[in-house]
C-alpha cells in the first residue's frame, strides 16, 4: 500500500482472502494472493488499498 495508509483497520476484516498484513509502517497487500475484489479500496478512508508489486 502507498504511504497514504493510516493503518485503521477498516480493509482487514474485508479482504476475503486475508492477504493483508501489518507492514512497517504500513499494510501491506500481497499482489499475488489478491484478487482483486475491490473490497479493501471500498472501505478505505484514504484510497490506499492498492496492491504494491513487489517485483517492480
Amino acid at each position: 500500500m502507498p504511504n497514504d495508509c493510516i493503518m485503521c483497520d477498516a480493509c482487514l476484516p474485508e479482504c476475503p482472502e486475508n492477504v493483508i498484513t501489518a507492514g512497517d509502517p504500513v499494510y501491506v497487500i500481497n499482489p499475488h494472493l489478491c484478487t482483486d475484489c475491490g473490497n479493501c479500496a471500498e472501505v478505505c478512508p484514504t484510497e490506499a488499498c492498492v496492491p504494491i508489486d513487489d517485483e517492480e
